[in-house]
C-alpha cells in the first residue's frame, strides 16, 4: 500500500516538472511579445506627444501595466534608446530588400527618401540622445555602425552600374540629409524630400561608365 502511495505520488509531481518547464519559454514569448508592444507604443506616443509623453500613456497604448514597463524599461532613458535602435534597425534593414527588388538608382533614392522620413519623424528623440544621459552614449555609433553600411552598399551597386557618381562618402552623404531634415513648419517635410531629390540629381551628374 505504501509503494502504491509512492508511485501515485511520483506520477503526480511529474506533471508539475513538466509544466515547469514548458511554462518557462512561454514566459520568454510573452515578454518578448510585451516589450514589442511597449516599443511600438513608445513609437507612435512619442510621435504625437513628444518623449516627454507620460510612462502611463505609453503602458496603455501597449495594453500592459506599468509594472511590466518597468521591468523591461527601469527609466525613461533607457527606453527612448531602445526605440531609436528598433527604428534605426527598421530603416538600415530596408536596404537589402529594396536592393533585390529595385534597380540600384531606384533602390538608392527609395532608401534615401526612407531615411528622410526616419529622421523628420526622430527630431524629439534627437534632442534626447543630446541630453548628456549616459543610456545614450553609445547611440551615434550604434547609428552610424548600422546606417553607413546599408548606405554603402546602395551607393556602390549604383556606382558599379554607372548611374551615381562614385566619388561620394556614405557617411556625408547620411549628415547632408540630417542638416535637410530640420526644415520646420507645415511644408517641413515636403522641403526636406525636394532638397534630398536635388542630391540624387546631383550624385547622377558625372556619373562614370559602369565599371
Amino acid at each position: 500500500m505504501a509503494a502504491s502511495e509512492s508511485r501515485n505520488a511520483t506520477n503526480s509531481a511529474s506533471p508539475t516538472k513538466d509544466a515547469g518547464k514548458t511554462s518557462a519559454p512561454r514566459r520568454r514569448a510573452d515578454a518578448r511579445r510585451n516589450e514589442e508592444a511597449l516599443l511600438e507604443a513608445a513609437k507612435i506616443v512619442f510621435a504625437r506627444s513628444g518623449v516627454d509623453a507620460p510612462i502611463r500613456e505609453i503602458a496603455a497604448q501597449a495594453g500592459v501595466g506599468l509594472g511590466t514597463l518597468y521591468r523591461r524599461f527601469p527609466t525613461r532613458a533607457d527606453l527612448v534608446a531602445a526605440v531609436f535602435r528598433r527604428e534605426v534597425d527598421a530603416c538600415a534593414d530596408a536596404a537589402e530588400p529594396l536592393a533585390a527588388e529595385r534597380g540600384p538608382a531606384d533602390a538608392l533614392a527609395a532608401w534615401l527618401m526612407l531615411y528622410t522620413r526616419f529622421l523628420a519623424t526622430k527630431q524629439g528623440l534627437a534632442a534626447a540622445l543630446h541630453s548628456g544621459d549616459p543610456a545614450f552614449a553609445t547611440l551615434p555609433d550604434y547609428f552610424r555602425n548600422r546606417f553607413e553600411p546599408a548606405l554603402s552598399m546602395l551607393l556602390n551597386a549604383a556606382a558599379d552600374a554607372g548611374e551615381v557618381r562614385a566619388d561620394v562618402a556614405p557617411y556625408d552623404l547620411l549628415r547632408a540629409i540630417g542638416n535637410l531634415a530640420v526644415s520646420t513648419g507645415e511644408d517641413g517635410a515636403a522641403h526636406t524630400e525636394r532638397m534630398v531629390m536635388l542630391l540624387l540629381d546631383g550624385l547622377r551628374h558625372g556619373a562614370a561608365t559602369p565599371r
